[in-house]
């Protein structure tokens, strides 16, 4: 990595959900490569956790803001491009990462779980994007959003989730279009199962899990669930200027499984 180790110096870079799975992963990467970060979750220990490993990885001790809060709050949102802006006084890249999960099929799911899901995985990066785009006009910067393959297909038992990952692909697609002029571009990634905490905290326990992670073996032409860190190299490429033709784009990281996977 050595030649592209200083891709982001002296830009910066938030991220939202960063204080586990790919979120945390992403930010570490974003840290190597030189990038000062404002970094936001609900886990305050976390966060601190997160600071001293992109200390760690190259980060200054001044160039990483972590911010806690409830990411499904529409103040919190505000005031989390507020203090990114006070701070570093522009912002480069835009991460949309946070996201939940509930299990369900359309009929099982109740109508609670289902907002829920909807304002962290919809309206969240909805409002976040709307509030950046003046700051990234000004760096001709960009978002990544991440969304899912679950995106792209179907998966019965999710139906909700499912819908909150299609909405989310459009957001980047038609929010694309529409700053592409300004020299803003937006892409998504889009992970087919990687190894994070995203599944159990959506209600499945150890054996379901451990039963899940086996099934992927089978549902991914790859034969494999994916890492964090695969992930996160996507992310920081779609933010790079490596990626500057690129805009609209859902680039799947999912071992096949969107377009060969059995389901």
């Amino acid at each position: 990595m050595s030649n592209m180790a200083m891709r982001f110096s002296g830009k910066v870079v938030l991220i939202t959900g960063a204080s586990s799975g790919i979120g945390f992963g992403a930010a570490l990467r974003f840290a190597r490569e030189g990038a000062r970060l404002a970094v936001t979750g609900r886990n305050k220990d976390a966060l601190q956790k997160l600071v001293s490993e992109c200390e760690k990885n190259g980060s200054n001790k001044d160039s990483v803001l972590p911010i806690v809060g409830d990411i499904g709050d529409d103040k919190f949102r505000e005031n989390l491009i507020a203090s990114t802006v006070n701070k570093f006084e522009r912002i480069d890249v835009l991460v949309n990462n946070a996201g939940v999960i509930s299990m369900g099929s359309c009929e099982a799911m109740s109508m609670n779980a289902y907002d829920h899901m909807f304002n962290i995985n919809v309206r969240a990066p909805y409002h976040l994007t709307k509030l950046a785009i003046p700051h990234l006009r000004k760096t001709k910067g960009n978002i990544v959003n991440v969304s899912s393959v679950n995106g792209i297909r179907s998966f019965s038992g999710v139906c909700a989730y499912n819908m909150t990952k299609s909405a989310l692909d459009q957001l980047t697609k038609t929010v694309a279009l529409e700053v592409a002029a300004d020299g803003i571009r937006v892409n998504s990634v889009n992970p087919g199962v990687i190894i994070t905490e995203l599944q159990r905290r959506g209600g499945l326990d150890e054996e379901q899990y451990a039963m899940f992670l086996e099934n992927s073996k089978r549902t991914h032409p790859l034969g494999r669930p994916g890492n964090v860190e695969e992930v996160a190299s996507c992310i920081a490429f779609l933010a790079s200027d490596e990626a500057s033709f690129c805009t609209g784009n859902l680039h799947s990281v999912d071992g096949g499984r969107g377009v060969l996977g059995v389901r």
